[in-house]
């Protein structure tokens, strides 16, 4: 599920390639229809600078939440990215709202222990630098939501909601050109502030995009394993 043109699946869309899945994507800001839960394993839902809460902006959206709801209940893997989680967290109970800060840039987050000792999360270091773009976050989460990681900035930036359903508020799955277009596209909200960084200091790091997309790959490497396994 794709909500702007700027904001693809990355380094996603490259791990779907190479283990030679077959890809369908939806573009909302199109009006693409929404596919039948039948036709999809997994549902990777990506970020974009609208709100979950702006429907009358973006009519979609209330569409979108239903059909996220309806893929939740029929059991799929989602994986939801920035306004992604957003969406799957409004989607189970949980409360979207602005966040104390905004973070846009490399910056640390923190893992819980739980996490680290999760084969989907073993090879990430405690404290694992990653590439950050929000004003809003998922302040509250149900009780059946586990918090996985938190930062200085953000009391939650990742949650697991009945095993097979992912919200990261971070982004792993980002190349260079996408960062270059989202300094193009949403440069007005790089206002500076304690957690944002400059559009130089975005590209400054090629190490650690390249770092980034490869822990995007060994997550769903090890995600993959485990659903086909019936671990999920």
């Amino acid at each position: 599920m794709q909500h702007v043109p700027f904001e693809n699946p990355g380094s996603i869309l490259t791990w779907a390639k190479e283990n030679k899945y077959i890809v369908t994507d939806t573009q909302l800001y199109k009006n693409d229809p929404f596919p039948q839960q039948q036709d999809f394993d997994w549902l990777v839902i990506m970020g974009g600078p609208m709100n979950i809460y702006e429907e009358e902006k973006y009519p979609w959206l209330a569409d979108e939440k239903r059909f996220i709801r309806e893929a939740i209940t029929s059991g799929k893997v989602i994986i939801g990215l920035c306004l992604g989680g957003q969406l799957i967290a409004d989607c189970v109970g949980g409360k979207v709202t602005q966040n104390a800060y905004k973070e846009i840039g490399w910056l640390p987050i923190q893992l819980s222990e739980k996490a680290r000792l999760s084969p989907l999360f073993s090879f990430l270091p405690e404290q694992p630098v990653v590439f950050q773009w929000h004003g809003d976050t998922f302040s509250v989460l149900p009780e059946d939501a586990e918090c996985i990681a938190q930062s200085q900035a953000c009391r939650h930036q990742a949650f697991i909601y009945k095993k097979r359903v992912f919200g990261f508020q971070y982004h792993m799955e980002n190349t260079r050109d996408i960062i270059e277009s989202l300094v193009e596209n949403c440069k007005e909200e790089m206002v500076p502030d304690l957690y944002v960084q400059t559009p130089e200091e975005l590209l400054a790091y090629p190490e650690y995009i390249e770092q980034n997309n490869k822990w995007m790959k060994l997550f769903l490497t090890q995600l993959e394993k485990m659903y086909s396994k019936g671990e999920l």
